[in-house]
């Protein structure tokens, strides 16, 4: 193999290297939000795993907090009992967890994980209840795109991003923030 082919080889190894320790962080999240004003929700559909059209549109009016995950996902999986933590704690205040799986294999990874798997929330074996879609990458290319998983947005009523936060989510704050748009 001639060097430069194995430089072009070095080079695409150290991208994917790089690439897959961005693609699931282990790190807390780092929220940020625009000061000078809040973004609008981006105009996206997704679908529920029976394939019917969830548009985000249809939630406005609730404070959603839409997390791209993927079962796969080690720094996914640990936030999980948090994120059903604040759909018990806030369902009934207008909120709404949307877990948006970036599964490749879609609803065949997704709706046994959903089913079987089992998390510790509060001292209870728990699987995940609240509301879970498909997301894709044009959907998450709207969103700005995602640095890696999982990454979460707080939406408020009126449907703008009050807040994104990139690694696993800090429950205290987001608890915080969720009860700011309550």
């Amino acid at each position: 193999m001639s060097n430069v082919k194995c430089a072009w080889l070095l080079c695409a190894a150290a991208l994917l290297v790089s690439g897959a320790v961005t693609a699931c962080r282990s790190s807390s999240a780092k929220a940020s939000n625009s000061a000078a004003g809040l973004q609008p929700a981006p105009d996206v559909t997704f679908k529920n795993l029976e394939g019917a059209d969830v548009p985000l549109a249809s939630l406005k009016g609730k404070v959603v907090l839409v997390n791209f995950w993927a079962t796969w996902c080690d720094p996914c999986r640990s936030e999980i009992p948090a994120l059903i933590g604040l759909q018990d704690k806030f369902a009934s205040k207008g909120f709404t967890m949307l877990g948006a799986s970036m599964d490749e294999d879609g609803v065949k990874a997704v709706d046994p994980f959903i089913h079987t798997t089992q998390f510790n929330v509060a001292g209870h074996q728990r699987t995940m209840d609240y509301p879970i879609v498909l997301g894709t990458d044009a959907i998450t290319d709207k969103f700005g795109g995602l640095l890696g998983m999982p990454t979460s947005y707080l939406i408020s009523r009126d449907g703008k991003i009050v807040k994104k936060y990139i690694g696993v989510v800090d429950e205290r704050q987001v608890i915080k923030d969720v009860e700011s748009q309550l």
